[in-house]
């Protein structure tokens, strides 16, 4: 920290510090973002503790929950890629394509939950 130089001002009869948090910067969590935080909150409490004392807290969930979102739409893609699903098959079997998109995006969420989240 620098160095700063304490001032006070004058209630009656003592003298009280002029102490302001920093400001902290407010972010829009998705479901990443909360289920880490709900995470750290649970299960590594001296590292949410650290976090919320150092002000990084809320750069970490932002850097968590986007790279989270980044590998699940690689995830999604490759998953696409590797069983030939392809745009003609929306326009065809519109069913069957969301079935299979949905079956993708959820495991590619528990492989991210696996990898990023809950480490």
């Amino acid at each position: 920290m620098k160095n700063q130089k304490i001032t006070y001002k004058r209630c009656g009869d003592y003298y009280i510090p002029n102490l302001a948090l920093p400001k902290i910067e407010s972010i829009t969590l998705n479901k990443y973002g909360r289920a880490r935080l709900n995470y750290l909150k649970e299960n590594k409490k001296v590292e949410y503790q650290s976090m919320i004392m150092q002000n990084t807290l809320t750069k970490h969930l932002s850097n968590i929950q986007e790279t989270a979102q980044k590998r699940v739409d690689v995830i999604v893609e490759k998953l696409k890629a590797n069983s030939n699903l392809t745009e003609e098959m929306k326009n065809e079997n519109q069913l069957y394509w969301v079935g299979m998109m949905n079956n993708f995006k959820n495991q590619a969420e528990e492989i991210v939950m696996k990898e990023i989240i809950y480490v």
